[in-house]
């Protein structure tokens, strides 16, 4: 199997970490080196057949980017530049970060924009993760009882990222063998 791309949006380096965790849980025959969306293109996803893509929730549920007060930007200015690009044939897999008691009404929302455009330009999804463990009141992203991929709460819960991702990971070795 090809390499899988890690492509994660950030401004606290929260996500950052979590891409790391990733790359080193899958090891370095399986996973590329976790790439920051600022320093991306297009291109660059197009290159792995599967892809990992994280991003943190902000706010009102919205995505990074400069529009969310970040100092670069990051998903919110990359996702209009997938309009045209096809990722038929592409596997991807979500994880998002939010803060469940902060953000009760749009905990890890930010990961229904990633699913969507990429959905949009025919890659599969795949990953989707109950809701089972967290304590919120809405999220754009949780389809037919499910998150469109992992939920991470790094303020609340981060003793259990770790479980979680390998968890994760593990059943999605199944979808990419």
């Amino acid at each position: 199997m090809a390499k899988i791309g890690i492509f994660f949006g950030t401004d606290t380096g929260n996500t950052r970490r979590v891409a790391k965790d990733i790359a080193t849980l899958l090891g370095v025959d399986l996973a590329a080196k976790p790439v920051n969306i600022r320093t991306a293109n297009v291109d660059d996803l197009l290159q792995y057949d599967v892809l990992i893509l994280g991003a943190p929730t902000y706010g009102e549920g919205e995505l990074p980017g400069l529009g969310t007060g970040n100092a670069t930007e990051s998903w919110a200015e990359f996702l209009p530049k997938l309009i045209g690009h096809d990722f038929s044939g592409k596997t991807v897999a979500i994880y998002g970060l939010g803060n469940q008691k902060g953000y009760p009404n749009d905990f890890v929302s930010a990961m229904a924009y990633l699913y969507d455009s990429f959905r949009q330009c025919g890659a599969a999804i795949v990953g989707a993760c109950p809701t089972d463990g967290y304590k919120f009141k809405h999220s754009k992203s949780v389809i037919d009882g499910l998150f469109v991929g992992l939920a991470l709460d790094q303020e609340n819960q981060k003793e259990l990222t770790q479980e979680r991702l390998g968890t994760w990971l593990q059943s999605l070795q199944t979808v990419w063998a």
